[in-house]
């Protein structure tokens, strides 16, 4: 039964939830994956990509060089956003997401196998920023259907952030399953894993793309979505068209992510280069740490989204923000301790105040676009933050400790990333358990013109 005649004919409760579920787990599947694809590269930027592809670099400038290639996937991610909201508000959710999901995958498949600078010279760093910008198109277009394909099929206002919450903690679990295979093969001596080790994960991507094209081929496109191709109010061109009509939204939702993204790519990619020259902690330890706080955020993630329900996404999402910026300060007091177990209790703990900005994020970003431009809008300012938060944080927090050798500079650089925050969310609207299935307030009625 196709999905028009489905809502057309209305679902039982218990059809209803069946559809939901299936939404949630395709989602959460699809952003695990991305999420894997993307952050592997973080993992093994610093242990061993600046070794192999920049060998004539000073090891610190060679990490620089290799976090730069990290940057180009996030400088992508805006046109991702671009390309796949055109289409996922054109088309739909189902068929943009196979397409982000192959895109992503793929490209994450043929870094592991890029020749070495030993082999092809300065090629390799140019075909791995090659993929790296691929990689970034793809997870561009990805997290807005996500979020909506699991959002729209929620039958209630009132339990939104919880269920948007679940495609967020596909991110952390991604990176829990990246850190387990780094972990797996950084356990081979220091030459094998630089010689073939470190490739292997990039390879294994390629099961985790078979299981979620098959279980994204398997599910319906949202009702939301169905509804608005019925009533003929699919937008020629809703990038532009939101780009006119929600502008405000696209750069708020763009600086909200700044207390979120820049610390956790800090606390979870530069953690390596700090850990090791500074803390002298072993490869093991901060990825095992980072282990155990990725299977908290399983907890953390949900629940800061249920809670949201409850208080209010605003109101959770600028305790977050605080959080994260005063808990800076004693993470890096217990990182400079070079004792094992602060340090890896410092890790643990920065995921939770992350967490509770990551938890009802999604549900407060997709919130504030209308229905027929909700996955351009939300998408662009999504990722538009890569720009100015994610890219850079890695680059940015080397180079500030680079030239001060503090780890406190970068502390002072997590807590600016969580003022831009709490300021652009005291500007957003808050639509928590209200109707979203309508026009927003400030939108004219969708012009007769729509697509035909």
């Amino acid at each position: 039964m196709s999905t028009a005649k489905l809502v057309e004919a209305g679902l039982s409760d218990a059809e209803h939830g069946a559809q939901l579920r299936r939404a949630v787990v395709a989602s959460t599947v699809g952003t695990v994956i991305e999420a894997y694809d993307f952050l592997l590269y973080g993992l093994v930027a610093p242990l061993a990509l600046g070794k192999l592809y920049f060998p004539a670099s000073d090891p610190l400038v060679g990490t620089l060089q290799a976090f730069g290639i990290y940057a180009v996937g996030f400088f992508s991610r805006p046109v991702g956003a671009a390309i796949f909201g055109h289409y996922g508000d054109r088309i739909g959710r189902k068929a943009t997401l196979i397409t982000t999901l192959l895109l992503t995958g793929l490209s994450t498949f043929a870094v592991g196998f890029v020749p070495s600078y030993d082999a092809i010279g300065i090629w390799g760093a140019v075909i791995l920023t090659l993929l790296r910008l691929i990689q970034g198109i793809g997870v561009g277009g990805e997290w807005g259907g996500a979020v909506l394909l699991s959002m729209e099929w929620a039958r209630t206002n009132r339990n939104r952030g919880l269920i948007a919450s679940w495609p967020q903690w596909g991110g952390p679990f991604g990176l829990f399953l990246a850190n387990l295979a780094v972990l797996a093969f950084s356990a081979l001596s220091g030459d094998q894993f630089l010689s073939w080790g470190w490739r292997v994960p990039f390879w294994l991507s390629i099961v985790m793309v078979g299981i979620g094209l098959y279980i994204r081929l398997g599910i319906l496109e949202t009702p939301v979505f169905t509804r608005l191709t019925e009533q003929n109010r699919i937008e020629r061109a809703p990038v532009i068209e939101v780009i006119k009509r929600q502008p405000k939204e696209i750069i708020l939702t763009a600086l909200l992510r700044t207390g979120q993204q820049g610390p956790f790519y800090i606390f979870t990619a530069f953690v390596f280069t700090y850990g090791t020259t500074v803390s002298h902690s072993s490869r093991n330890l901060l990825l095992t740490a980072l282990l155990v706080a990725t299977a908290i955020s399983a907890v953390t993630i949900p629940l800061s989204g249920y809670i949201s329900d409850r208080i209010g996404r605003k109101r959770m999402y600028l305790i977050g923000s605080v959080t994260v910026g005063l808990f800076a300060f004693i993470y890096f007091a217990m990182m400079n301790s070079m004792v094992p177990g602060l340090i890896f209790l410092a890790i643990v703990l920065s995921f939770i105040p992350h967490d509770m900005m990551y938890g009802p994020q999604a549900a407060l970003i997709a919130e504030c676009f209308t229905a027929r431009l909700r996955y351009s809008g939300s998408s662009l300012g999504f990722h538009l933050a890569s720009i100015v938060a994610g890219g850079p944080a890695p680059l940015i927090a080397t180079a500030l400790f680079a030239a001060t050798g503090s780890g406190y500079a970068v502390a002072l650089y997590i807590l600016f990333c969580a003022i831009v925050s709490v300021t652009a969310t005291a500007f957003l609207p808050d639509y928590t358990n209200r109707d979203i299935s309508q026009e927003h307030g400030a939108l004219r009625p969708a012009p007769a013109t729509a697509a035909s």
